[in-house]
């Protein structure tokens, strides 16, 4: 995705190339204003001989302003054919990382999950929104759950633990969870794999 200088720069040239494309040769007239104002006088100018090369000039603003839309609108497409295709992309990543991955609330909360997490639960994905991951921890898991995320909304950048879930009829299984600020809301995200050495203790 470019960044905010390149959006800025194209944004700036988009007007020169509209111009371009109408007429390369010519500077553009003396009336600039958007295309609706231009033509609520243009029929005015263009029926008097004093004016009709104001009206002229008129004109070609207006055909600037429409290459220019035609040119934005074609921008905007591929821009958002390029979004979708990154989001599908991203999309297949995080449901096919071996983590189990969480979005939740400061109440913990599970507002989305992959794949992996889906499974760690032993749930359907849509069975596990809305339920509290420390639904899953003991009270004193809960409580180091807790203590990591209060460290995550600190800023700290590195706020792991390792909790004991119980999912299912199976026993505990011990996780190791990274927590960290959730960028794009007031929450956690939480990425949690299973504790190779204690699994099932």
């Amino acid at each position: 995705m470019p960044d905010l200088i390149d959006e800025i720069e194209r944004h700036a040239s988009l007007r020169q190339r509209a111009l371009r494309q109408v007429d390369a040769a010519e500077t553009r007239g003396p009336h600039s204003m958007s295309g609706s104002a231009a033509l609520g006088v243009l029929h005015k100018l263009a029926s008097s001989p004093d004016t009709a090369t104001e009206a002229l000039s008129l004109l070609h603003e207006l055909q600037v302003y429409q290459v220019e839309l035609a040119v934005q609108h074609e921008e905007l497409r591929a821009s958002l054919g390029e979004l979708e295709t990154r989001l599908h992309r991203q999309q297949q990543l995080y449901d096919h990382s071996p983590a189990g991955a969480f979005t939740i609330d400061q109440a913990t909360v599970i507002a989305e999950l992959n794949l992996a997490g889906a499974r760690l639960l032993q749930l359907r994905r849509d069975a596990a929104l809305g339920r509290r991951f420390d639904a899953f921890l003991t009270d004193r898991d809960g409580r180091v759950l807790q203590s990591v995320l209060a460290l995550a909304a600190a800023g700290r950048e590195s706020a792991e633990c390792e909790v004991r879930l119980n999912a299912g009829l199976g026993p505990p299984t011990t996780i190791r969870v990274s927590a960290g600020i959730d960028p794009a809301g007031s929450g956690f995200v939480l990425a949690t794999l299973v504790a190779p050495t204690t699994r099932g203790i």
